[in-house]
């Protein structure tokens, strides 16, 4: 059985695209070093417990285990954070980068697959962002990626591995099955924090800013079902193995939707007010992300069935609720 490296294998994104893995025909290895995932999250292949920034642990799991892929998750990925502690970002997202592409080369692993995101965009307010459009990130975080993107092309001129490179919009949901879901210690993202504030394990949601130029004052993002999102994944690594070149795709639906909108879905799904404060904005947000073209659905044949707001707030809450009744 053909083995994949999956680096944050054992964090939210990184779970599922292991269990999308496995049911492709695939061996899921995870490597992670569990600061931020959970190790009861890997459960479709073997763990390998380790840091990007150790060269040799690389080396030695890559000589063990012969991946035919890489697909990159592992990443410091909180967007004020990287404001407040630009070095973190650039240390542990680039050089951790570099030194798994090169450990992969090394290896003789040539196919990669790396977890980007909309924010190396920066503000393109009013149109919606396609590949092409130019990258201008506004906080340290989106610089980071993209920097690893331009490392990637650069190592495709120099030593020919080949890539696809996946920019995200905002990544939401469960497992449909309800094995995985998000976790985060402290969480960040706004469906699961909305959750525990409807459940009462938080006083209310704080709504960063709500003098933004979009139609309610809220930022505005587009939300993609994380199960959809890890099936694009599986596509991209199918058109390496295929022989397909090194391309870039945007992964979302195209709709946008504001924090109070997001709030109102949750509402009506949950049957539940959703207690929630306006608080300062936050460094680095962006007023609007929203994902243009279809270039994933017209050359991978990505379809993202879940990814309709009412679905993704509903598995999130099945899984909140199961993790809540286990307590």
């Amino acid at each position: 059985m053909e083995r994949v490296l999956v680096t944050g294998g054992a964090g939210y994104i990184g779970s599922h695209a292991c269990k999308a893995l496995a049911s492709a025909g695939y061996l899921p290895v995870a490597f992670d070093n569990l600061t931020s995932g959970r190790e009861a999250a890997v459960r479709y292949g073997p763990l390998e417990r380790g840091d990007l920034l150790d060269p040799e642990r690389l080396a030695a799991v890559f000589a063990v285990h012969r991946p035919v892929a890489v697909m990159h998750f592992a990443a410091l990925s909180e967007v004020g954070q990287s404001v407040r502690e630009p070095g973190r970002y650039w240390r542990v997202n680039v050089a951790g980068s570099l030194n798994l592409v090169e450990a992969s080369l090394a290896a003789g692993c040539r196919s990669f697959v790396f977890s980007s995101t909309c924010a190396t965009y920066g503000e393109h307010d009013g149109i919606e962002l396609t590949e092409a459009t130019p990258q201008n990130p506004v906080n340290p975080y989106g610089a980071s990626k993209r920097a690893i993107e331009d490392m990637l092309r650069g190592f495709e001129a120099s030593h020919g591995l080949r890539h696809v490179i996946f920019r995200y919009f905002n990544v939401a949901g469960a497992d449909p099955d309800g094995e995985l879901g998000e976790c985060h210690e402290p969480e960040t993202h706004l469906i699961p924090l909305m959750l525990e504030a409807i459940d009462g394990l938080r006083p209310a949601l704080t709504v960063f800013g709500d003098d933004y130029d979009t139609p309610d004052g809220t930022c505005i993002r587009d939300y993609v079902h994380v199960s959809d999102l890890v099936d694009a994944h599986v596509l991209g690594l199918r058109w390496l193995a295929e022989g397909g070149g090194s391309r870039v795709f945007n992964l979302g639906t195209g709709c946008g939707f504001s924090v109070r909108e997001v709030i109102e879905h949750s509402r009506v799904v949950t049957n539940r007010a959703v207690p929630h404060v306006i608080g300062p904005r936050r460094p680095g947000d962006c007023a609007r992300l929203v994902c243009g073209g279809q270039s994933a659905s017209d050359t991978l044949g990505w379809r993202p069935e879940r990814s309709n707001l009412s679905q993704m707030i509903a598995d999130a809450w099945r899984w909140h609720r199961s993790r809540q009744g286990a307590r």
